[in-house]
């Protein structure tokens, strides 16, 4: 079993200090009734120096309805050595939601809209006549306001299609304005740029023929880009044409033929159970429940600010809570130092899980996230102009099935800022990615990663990019396994994109891991004592910087140039932390340089591709060696120079113009003669323990390889975790 080592990485809170603090007990039949009387209390007891200790505030079993944010600042601090715990005893449930009741549909008209099968099954919730008249918004991109809840579980809107998506049958080029004027790069179908579009779209069938106008509709969509998604509303729809028209604002990328959406909220699609329609105008919920509702069963979110807020709170512990059925927020921490949330459960919740903004030290650990809306953590913190680091830290969170509502750009966890720790985490079951990563000196170890960007393409497990001074950070010992993506690109585990430099990948496990590390044009990085089995592949390197993306270098698109200067990145403390990045807009910063690739092992899949290879010296500025490399197909990249742009730009996974060297090819033997190819896989691995067993312990030492600690990837034993779930393998 995989336990905490005390004095090890993780926090370590004290349990006994010289004088025991007060302890302040709340809930039914306990002295004090509410959280935010208790809150009183320890602030007066604060207030008139009672608490040299610390306090203990303990919170019974029980609901706990929040029509406001429990909101605890300054004045509700503790000290290092003497914290103010917030401690739930276990059924301790913050909820920004409310128990509504429901009757059969009597609404003649109304029935007839639905189908047959279901009229006499459908229930009407009056929110109004039940005191609620705030709906919230879909918007765009945001939370998707009013959620109704069953049984303890998000029910969906009423879909057409109830499973998996139609696809654009046309983007019309006609129109009294041509909204967005497409990517003139990309020309997918009938020569029209991608996205470029005059409000509407085509669709295949008659379906919505039948569907009655006073619908509030939307539709859902992967409108051009398959790692960008959003709700647009429905203004018209021309059954003669078969277009639909969507109101503004419209999609910043467009629509293109043949993307991915559907239609949302249309009550002559309410034929599934657990399926509901709001219907705003009368202020009502027409639900097809998928059981009997019994009193309590129906719940709707309400409260649309956070349920916690740690308004410069400092050396507070929030600690075992459930927080769920809100339309916003779990916790935000902003400001202040050294407070930790630890052993949550946050569910069901509309907004972000857990937002760090800003302050120093702050902890999230041991907490269960699943069955969210949007993401689960965002932290931000540090100081980039001075490189001060944030030391907040994201330690062993299950993360899984989250990103229910937004399916891309929502996260596991978001790191933004200077010096964050994240460790120890599990993250599976997601629709978009993992982690994605902005700014300096972070550290990201020891977790493991599956399961995600099942909905898109074009994505990593960890993503970042397009800023040449986010440098000194560190991905190592995580295991990164099972990632396949459906959409255009697919998945890679570590996507260091658009010139991304300055990375260290050290002792990661990539196990069937689509792409492995997928270096995007830029320089600096180190892959090294990385394991890759089954990988297609396991390295990918381009200059996107000399083709598709010779944009950024042009002066047509200086984003890269602009974010430099913004950072003074060839100025202290920037030039004295990454000296390469005094040089670098002097030296063909197009030309991926100084990449190394470096004592990694890989089987069972190809071990790398190299796009633009015949625009750059790879040998010349890239250092691959002492690799044990056993994979069958070894580089794949262009069979000859050509004078268009490498095009795998337009399909990762394209054939024409291709081709694989084989790594017993005497050709391939000769040009990697600095690392050992060789027929037999360097050992064995186990996925379920994470096991490596070598074939020859003493020819990998020459090379190079270290053991990786593979005992301390993943969750980890610890006071808020008492088990941890078996290794899916």
């Amino acid at each position: 079993m995989r336990s905490l080592v005390v004095g090890g990485s993780f926090l370590v809170l004290a349990l006994s200090v010289a004088a025991a603090p007060r302890v302040f007990e709340v809930g039914p039949g306990r002295p004090l009734a509410s959280l935010e009387t208790a809150r009183d209390a320890v602030r007066a007891a604060r207030a008139a120096g009672e608490l040299p200790a610390g306090a203990v505030v303990r919170v019974a079993a029980g609901l706990y309805p929040l029509e406001r944010t429990l909101t605890l600042d300054a004045r509700d601090a503790g000290t290092a050595a003497a914290p103010v715990r917030w401690e739930a005893q276990p059924g301790a449930v913050l909820s920004g939601g409310r128990t509504v009741t429901a009757a059969p549909l009597t609404d003649a008209a109304l029935l007839a809209r639905l189908p047959a099968a279901v009229r006499g099954q459908v229930r009407v919730i009056d929110l109004r006549a039940q005191g609620i008249a705030d709906f919230g918004r879909i918007a765009q991109r945001g939370n998707p306001g009013l959620e109704l809840f069953f049984r303890g579980r998000r029910q969906p809107l009423a879909a057409y299609p109830n499973e998996g998506w139609l696809l654009i049958a046309d983007v019309p080029q006609t129109g009294a304005k041509r909204f967005n004027e497409g990517l003139a790069r990309e020309k997918r179908f009938d020569g029209v740029p991608a996205g470029r579009h005059y409000g509407r779209i085509a669709y295949d069938g008659d379906r919505p023929s039948h569907w009655s106008a006073d619908n509030e509709i939307y539709a859902h969509g992967y409108w051009t880009w398959d790692w960008s998604d959003t709700y647009q509303r429905v203004q018209a729809i021309d059954a003669a044409k078969r277009e639909v028209t969507f109101a503004e604002p419209h999609h910043s990328y467009g629509y293109t033929k043949h993307q991915r959406y559907r239609f949302l909220n249309v009550l002559e699609e309410l034929d599934a159970p657990g399926e509901w329609v709001l219907d705003r105008a009368r202020g009502r919920i027409y639900f097809l429940p998928p059981a009997e509702p019994r009193a309590g069963d129906l719940v709707v979110s309400l409260l649309e600010a956070p349920l916690v807020h740690l308004d410069g709170a400092s050396h507070v512990v929030f600690a075992g809570f459930t927080l769920e059925t809100s339309r916003g927020t779990g916790v935000l921490v902003s400001g202040g130092e050294g407070c930790t949330l630890a052993g949550l459960t946050l569910r069901n919740l509309g907004g972000e899980a857990v937002t760090i903004d800003g302050g120093h030290r702050h902890t999230v650990q041991s907490c269960d996230f699943f069955e969210l809306a949007n993401g689960a953590v965002r932290v931000t913190g540090g100081d980039r102009r001075t490189l001060e680091p944030s030391g907040h830290r994201v330690l062993n969170n299950h993360i899984h099935h989250a990103s229910q509502w937004l399916r891309t750009g929502q996260y596991g966890v978001m790191i933004d800022g200077v010096g964050h720790r994240v460790a120890h985490n599990l993250v599976h079951d997601l629709p978009f990615e993992a982690f994605y990563l902005r700014g300096n000196d972070h550290v990201l170890e020891f977790n493991e990663v599956h399961r995600v960007c099942l909905e898109t393409g074009d994505a990593g497990g960890i993503h970042t990019g397009r800023d040449y001074t986010w440098r000194g950070n560190v991905i190592r010992y995580n295991y990164w396994h099972d990632l396949k993506g459906p959409g255009l690109h697919g998945v890679t585990a570590v996507y260091l994109d658009d010139f991304s430099s300055g990375f260290t990948v050290h002792g990661n496990i990539f196990y069937r891991a689509g792409r492995g590390v997928q270096v995007g044009g830029g320089r600096d990085n180190r892959v090294t004592n990385n394991l890759f089995v089954e990988c297609q592949p396991a390295v990918h390197l381009d200059a996107r910087g000399l083709g598709w993306a010779s944009n950024y270098f042009n002066g047509e698109y200086p984003w890269l140039f602009d974010r430099f200067r913004e950072i003074g990145g060839d100025r202290p403390p920037y030039a004295t932390r990454y000296p390469a990045l005094v040089t670098l807009l002097a030296d063909q910063p197009a030309v991926p340089k100084g990449n190394v690739f470096r004592a990694n092992l890989s089987w069972g899949g190809r071990w790398m591709d190299v796009y633009d290879y015949w625009a750059f010296d790879f040998h010349g500025v890239t250092t691959l060696r002492d690799n044990w490399i056993a994979d069958a197909a070894f580089i794949r990249r262009r069979a000859q120079k050509e004078d268009f742009w490498d095009p795998y730009y337009l399909n990762i996974d394209g054939e024409a113009g291709y081709r694989t060297w084989r790594r017993d090819e005497p050709e391939t033997q000769r040009e990697f003669a600095g690392n050992r190819l060789a027929a037999e896989a360097p050992g064995a691995f186990d996925p379920r323990t994470l096991r490596f067993t070598p074939r020859d312990a003493a020819a990998l030492r020459t090379l190079g390889f270290e053991p990786i600690p593979v005992e301390q990837i993943g969750l980890q034993v610890d006071a808020w975790r008492k088990t941890v779930p078996e290794r899916v393998p």
